[in-house]
């Protein structure tokens, strides 16, 4: 049997007991959870990172068009506001930069979704509205059947 090549990299016999890769522990209470209120955990967690990026955008906005003002103003001051300027734009170019890769990633989240669960949700969601659309009917042709014929007979 052939030994292996010496080298003076040193290679130890068993990963060190230190503090590799080591996990967070799970929190019960996301264990706990159902899947419909994970789901809206994950869907508050995304709301939350829309309206972050969005109130960037727009402080931005309004920064910038505040400082867009136009009087007597030294040469300084012109320098001053035209950095501020350039940071509030690169903030706003990073913060749509998230939001188009928050887009790709509900995307790719929708793609990989659950076709058939999508699929459930939509016949349910189509049958409860036709229901109620047929009670609409039926309650609309009663009031119609009522103020048509006001002495009780039915048109029927």
């Amino acid at each position: 049997m052939a030994e292996p090549p010496q080298t003076d990299v040193s290679r130890p016999s068993a990963l060190p007991t230190g503090k590799l890769l080591q996990r967070p522990a799970f929190n019960q209470a996301l264990v706990d959870q159902n899947s419909d209120e994970y789901l809206d955990a994950i869907e508050e967690e995304w709301n939350k990172k829309l309206d972050a990026e969005v109130e960037i955008l727009v402080d931005g906005m309004v920064d910038i068009v505040s400082l867009a003002s136009i009087g007597d103003k030294d040469k300084f001051r012109i320098a001053q506001e035209s950095f501020q300027a350039q940071s509030r734009a690169e903030s706003m170019v990073r913060a749509a930069n998230s939001l188009l890769s928050i887009t790709h990633s509900l995307k790719l989240l929708l793609l990989l979704s659950d076709e058939a669960q999508i699929a459930h949700r939509r016949d349910a969601e189509l049958k409860h509205i036709q229901q109620e659309k047929s009670e609409a009917r039926q309650k609309v042709a009663e009031l119609l059947d009522k103020s048509l014929n006001p002495k009780g007979e039915s048109l029927r």
